[in-house]
């Protein structure tokens, strides 16, 4: 298993507080070219056009794929209008994952989907563009506020044990530190929850910097808290 879908499963197991350091490592760019992007992406649409459970499921990251069954997919996949065409707009290598930006056409016109793949271009998140659930919501906010330097504004958002164990001047430096080593924080682009329900919910918050589109780790509790978060692989 690639960083990606390690940090992925971490996340979904670890408790209150950061990460653990000693399962970070340096910040890397994706090894998935992106004509293997493109491959795992068209993959993927064809299976949700053509309704295949088994390929859907199969095409998943290993930790999303533990917490569904072929038959769960298959019943959601039932529920959706009928595609008539699908399209990939734009592939974006980053930091241990790839973005797919794609159309999907229906008989209602086009909607726009975004797509996070892990290094072995497996499925982590995805998500319909114009459809911003509440902690997506607190995700993206959360994220411009360290954008622009509003540190206590971000915090505000983190749960109480959160907050005792990252300052305003901790998230100052591991956000200084991102954006240095990404080349420069260019703009939020969008929130993808990989994992909804339970005790701990997981949202990635695509950053666009000058090297490369990161995608940030926020994890809340049940109640829609930010309970850990995934700012600095470096942990210096």
């Amino acid at each position: 298993m690639k960083l990606s879908a390690a940090l992925l499963a971490i996340a979904l197991s670890a408790p209150m507080g950061l990460i653990s350091p000693a399962a970070a490592e340096e910040l890397t760019r994706t090894e998935l070219t992106p004509a293997q992007a493109t491959a795992a992406a068209e993959l993927l649409l064809e299976a949700l056009k053509q309704r295949q459970g088994d390929v859907m499921h199969d095409a998943l990251a290993t930790p999303i794929q533990a917490s569904v069954d072929v038959k769960t997919v298959q019943a959601r996949l039932d529920q959706r209008v009928a595609i008539d065409a699908t399209r990939i707009v734009r592939v974006i290598p980053g930091y241990n994952t790839t973005t797919i930006d794609a159309v999907v056409t229906t008989g209602s016109g086009d909607e726009g989907m975004l797509m996070v793949l892990d290094e072995d271009g497996k499925l982590l998140a995805w998500k319909w563009t114009d459809r911003i659930q509440p902690i997506e919501t607190t995700a993206l906010d959360f994220t411009r506020d360290l954008a622009a330097g509003r540190w206590i504004a971000a915090r505000s958002k983190m749960s109480l044990q959160l907050q005792e164990d990252l300052a305003p001047g901790d998230l100052e430096r591991k956000w200084t530190k991102l954006s240095k080593v990404a080349g420069g924080f260019r703009k939020v682009k969008d929130a993808v929850i990989a994992h909804q329900g339970g005790d701990q919910q997981l949202v990635l918050v695509s950053v666009a910097f000058g090297k490369a589109t990161s995608n940030l780790f926020v994890i809340f509790d049940d109640r829609g808290r930010i309970i850990n978060v995934d700012i600095s692989r470096d942990f210096v």
